[in-house]
């Protein structure tokens, strides 16, 4: 599972997201920097921005 913060990109923002693909991931984020933040255009270095800091998320290990 990949997880996206905004908050790594503008900070003070607490909006997050998580896919199993880093294009879902990706899409997520620019959807969100649209409509939250009011960008109208983004930029392709944005997206590396983006990519840079999706993290994979460690699995959890199930309560017994």
């Amino acid at each position: 599972m990949k997880t996206f913060e905004c908050g790594t990109l503008v900070p003070g923002c607490s909006w997050h997201t998580r896919a199993d693909e880093e294009a879902e991931v990706v899409r997520r984020a620019v959807d969100h920097l649209r409509t939250t933040h009011g960008e109208e255009v983004i930029r392709q270095s944005t997206i590396e921005h983006i990519k840079e800091r999706i993290r994979e998320e460690k699995p959890q290990p199930l309560a017994r």
